[in-house]
């Protein structure tokens, strides 16, 4: 079977599939238009999100058995088009959950604690304690949107922190346990104290944190969104963090990333988006540029299961 690799991946994906007897070529840098031209050649793809496989992809990929994406979301890929056609659409989500969770957990801890913020400050000269005192996590009830791989995981690491654990998916059931409490988003509106977000971007999900949304909850929240960008309206995050309904946010992704989750750079910093701009200039914000899921761990692991998935799924 002969594979095209459309992005890099770790090396022992490529080395499992050859030793399994795949021919595995790779082109990294052609257009979508010229990829197309030479696809029907192949009869898997391999990609992270470079590129969008739409309908007219899967179409001249009349030879395709299956797409492989190296990571969880797959939004770039119209999935229910290539399956209606026969073409199986693989993912490793299960590789980088763990780095996710630690991520969130991460980021949410500096924010609690003013981490950045201080150190920041007494690299400049400044010895603030006070206004830097921080936030504990014990007593605390964190809200989980999603509860899939990476928020199953996220949940797992919050069990030794004394903190009550509220999990709400609307596509799932029966999945509370241990210190998990299935529970439904109008708990977690009353309740949470923090919110992180483990959710597909989809037409149902994207901007779903607006400010109708954030309004709903009881209290004051801290958010996290480990995800996707564009499942957070940021115009209506940024009000809400002025007006202290959000005194804390860690940010990961952003609605301002192309495709491909690099983000989209204006000539100068002072064309982008005044959100952004905000963000950016926020004591009260974390960011990190989409690389929650980006360990060194996770690369391996990530091809390693998607090996074990291709070889498993072409010797049936």
């Amino acid at each position: 079977m002969k594979i095209l690799f459309l992005d890099s991946a770790h090396p022992s994906l490529k080395k499992e599939l050859e030793k399994n007897n795949f021919i595995c070529e790779e082109d990294f840098h052609s257009s979508k238009v010229e990829i197309e031209k030479k696809i029907s050649q192949y009869e898997g793809v391999i990609l992270r999100s470079r590129i969008n496989i739409d309908k007219q992809f899967i179409d001249t990929g009349r030879n395709l058995k299956f797409i492989a994406r190296v990571g969880a979301g797959m939004e770039h890929i119209d999935v229910a088009y290539a399956e209606n056609k026969g073409i199986k659409c693989l993912s490793s989500p299960e590789g980088n959950r763990n780095a996710v969770a630690e991520h969130a957990l991460g980021m949410l801890l500096n924010v609690l604690n003013n981490i950045s913020k201080a150190n920041n400050e007494v690299k400049n000269g400044q010895w603030n304690r006070e206004i830097n005192r921080g936030t504990e996590l014990e007593g605390k009830t964190i809200g989980i949107y999603g509860f899939g791989n990476t928020g199953s995981a996220f949940a797992k690491l919050l069990r030794g922190f004394d903190v009550k654990i509220l999990a709400y998916d609307k596509y799932k059931k029966y999945f509370g346990k241990d210190s998990v409490k299935e529970s439904s988003i109008e708990e977690i509106f009353s309740e949470a104290d923090i919110l992180s977000l483990h959710l597909p971007l989809t037409d149902e999900t994207k901007n779903l944190v607006n400010d109708s949304f954030i309004k709903r909850f009881k209290k004051n929240i801290c958010l996290i969104n480990t995800s996707r960008g564009p499942i957070i309206k940021t115009d209506d995050l940024v009000k809400n963090i002025k007006n202290g309904k959000i005194p804390g946010a860690c940010l990961d992704v952003l609605e301002y990333e192309e495709t491909s989750f690099e983000l989209i750079q204006p000539v100068a910093n002072n064309q982008q988006p005044t959100a952004l701009q905000y963000l950016k200039s926020s004591d009260k914000v974390i960011l990190t540029p989409h690389i929650a899921g980006w360990s060194f761990e996770s690369s391996e692991k990530m091809a390693r299961i998607l090996a074990e998935k291709i070889i498993s799924l072409t010797s049936k």
